[in-house]
């Protein structure tokens, strides 16, 4: 049963009891997950062919084709020039998101040294979810072969709620542990 499946016949009842909601269709949902790779500090001085490691391992995490995002515009004190890569980009949505979400939940974040859970700060004005990780090592898609610079990956979680403890409470019963 994929994760989106087991989301409408477990999730969604016990989320409309917890919040009170009476109509299904006003209960919290996952709109997108933003999985990310900033490249940018490699990318002055260093060629493109490198940059393949960065692609091939997002492909092998999301099961998705990464968009390279280039500059909009210079920057002198980041060495930055019009047109240089700046990072790697997949969005996720539908069953590729709630998919991605239950793997990273229930295998990639228990694998993070000393892991107590996410910081309630981690929500941003719109009620979204960041999380930063230092090393995307962590996923068991990849081998330790695989990953020859360790970079930064940030994962976005967007949701249809109002709140933040919607928000949370929505992340919650999908299984992600708040301190």
């Amino acid at each position: 049963m994929s994760a989106l499946k087991k989301f409408n016949k477990e999730v969604v009842p016990s989320l409309k009891e917890r919040l009170g909601v009476k109509n299904i269709n006003s209960v919290p949902k996952l709109e997108k997950v933003i999985v990310s790779i900033g490249i940018g500090s490699l990318a002055t001085r260093k060629s493109m062919k490198d940059f393949d490691e960065f692609e091939k391992n997002i492909i092998k995490i999301t099961w998705q084709k990464p968009t390279l995002i280039k500059s909009r515009k210079s920057i002198s004190n980041f060495k930055l020039r019009e047109g240089m890569p700046v990072m790697y980009k997949v969005t996720l949505r539908r069953d590729r998101a709630y998919d991605f979400l239950d793997r990273f939940v229930r295998v990639a974040l228990p694998r993070l040294r000393d892991f107590s859970g996410l910081s309630s700060k981690s929500f941003d004005p719109k009620w979204n979810l960041n999380i930063g990780l230092a090393n995307y090592n962590i996923f068991p898609e990849l081998d330790v072969d695989d990953v020859n610079i360790p970079m930064w990956i940030q994962i976005t979680i967007v949701t249809s709620t109002t709140s933040t403890e919607k928000s949370k409470a929505l992340l919650q019963e999908l299984w992600f542990l708040f301190k």
